[in-house]
């Protein structure tokens, strides 16, 4: 071997070595990451409240901060990077001004969190194998989820899961991953996906939750839409139903129909579109900047007696102090135009990049290669169902300061970078075949 083939396989070696440092040093934070996501998630210290003592969440997401911060290739030029940010600023101006300023505080530091967390997908999930263990690790915590929701019968794990409608609309979000990541398994993989399926569907059952049903049927019909063999897929939903059916208990088919039955006279049907009526109130009042983040219950008071000139008004008592039950009623009443049009435009950018990936891979659908390009084409479309799952049931449920939407947001962005690292790398390996 002369000098410099030498020379050559030296730079190689240290090339490598220098890759297996770098994805071992970003190996630590991922970690971290699923840690926290696992604490957030599935809460173990509800179930064990001594680890509630140690309080892992807070020093997790310190450290989470910190490892971004010190990272070295932080970028905070996407464009849902600066859209969260821009959103962030305008929390920070509801502070001084907003009625109840403690709660502007809390939402304000919640939703900081919520973007170190997605700070951290987009950064350190930035390798297929990584994207892999987090997909992994994400139905795992779900898994878990439900398992809890059923000793409980339909409550969730505490915190913002503590709700059966809150636990049903985050199942509904894991449906669309477990059916469309099934669809290039071996068939031992493919049952196991459809049993999970069905754990999750029994336990959305289990909470008894309407919207959280209407976000169903949209979710298992987007499912239906974009699977490429629509008879095979219906019969499978028709025995997801026929489950369904016979694990329901008739309370739940009796809540299932009351959606139609209490209309706007009676129930929390009635009761919730009374309450979007004084939220519809707020954002006239406060059309721009709407009356800041979680301060929703406490200027609704006002508002009912502006509209109605009652203190008792509906149904011989207030219902003030409860939440606006739609996510769109609290942006628009909490956070005005500005803080809609962030929220829907973040929206419609994580649509138009999962678009993107969908284009880009399709090529390798039609022609039916098992390839990566094909798994990733399924996992733009769980993503996406994902997302849809959230905007439906989310109608009916306060959820926007959850972190569902942020999270999912970090996957669909990191997802997107890593198929176009993917397509850069190719294309460089076909330039070097042909020179």
């Amino acid at each position: 071997m002369n000098n410099a083939d030498q020379g050559m396989a030296t730079r190689g070696r240290v090339l490598a070595n220098a890759r297996f440092l770098a994805r071992k040093e970003t190996m630590i934070p991922l970690s971290l990451l699923l840690f926290y996501l696992f604490m957030e998630y599935a809460r173990p210290q509800v179930l064990l409240p001594f680890l509630g003592l140690l309080h892992l969440s807070g020093i997790s997401i310190v450290l989470l901060g910190l490892s971004v911060l010190f990272s070295g290739k932080i970028q905070l030029k996407e464009k849902q990077t600066t859209l969260f940010m821009f959103l962030l600023g305008l929390m920070v101006v509801h502070g001084p001004i907003a009625v109840n300023n403690y709660w502007t505080l809390m939402i304000f530091i919640s939703m900081m969190m919520n973007f170190i967390v997605y700070l951290s997908l987009i950064h350190f999930v930035d390798r297929p194998e990584k994207f892999d263990r987090l997909l992994k690790a994400w139905i795992g915590i779900h898994v878990f989820v439900a398992i809890v929701g059923i000793a409980h019968r339909g409550k969730g794990t505490g915190g913002f899961l503590g709700d059966e409608n809150d636990l049903c609309m985050t199942l509904n979000m894991i449906i669309p991953f477990t059916f469309f990541l099934s669809f290039n398994e071996t068939r031992k993989k493919k049952a196991i996906y459809l049993i999970l399926t069905c754990l999750f569907l029994f336990v959305i059952i289990l909470t008894q939750s309407r919207g959280g049903f209407v976000g169903l049927i949209a979710t298992s019909a987007y499912c239906w839409f974009r699977s490429k063999r629509k008879i095979l897929t219906a019969c499978i939903g028709g025995l997801l139903v026929l489950f369904a059916v016979v694990m329901a208990p008739p309370t739940y088919w009796g809540e299932v129909r009351s959606i139609t039955e209490e209309g706007a006279s009676k129930g929390t049907g009635a009761e919730r579109i009374y309450t979007w009526g004084i939220g519809w109130h707020m954002f006239l009042d406060h059309p721009i900047m709407g009356v800041g983040q979680g301060n929703f219950p406490y200027v609704f008071k006002k508002y009912e007696f502006e509209v109605t000139g009652s203190d008792d008004p509906f149904h011989g008592r207030s219902v003030a102090g409860r939440q606006a039950h739609s996510i769109y009623i609290t942006l628009l009443s909490e956070l005005g135009i500005i803080g809609t049009i962030l929220f829907l435009w973040m929206s419609y950018t994580s649509i138009k990049d999962l678009n993107y990936i969908k284009k880009v891979t399709q090529v390798h659908v039609t022609k039916k290669q098992k390839l990566k390009e094909v798994k990733q084409y399924n996992l733009a479309l769980a993503l996406e169902g994902s997302l849809i799952a959230y905007l439906v049931s989310g109608a009916f449920i306060s959820i926007l300061y959850y972190p569902n939407f942020w999270i999912l947001m970090g996957f669909i962005l990191s997802f997107k970078n890593i198929v176009i690292h993917d397509m850069e790398q190719a294309s460089t390996l076909n330039i070097n075949k042909i020179t």
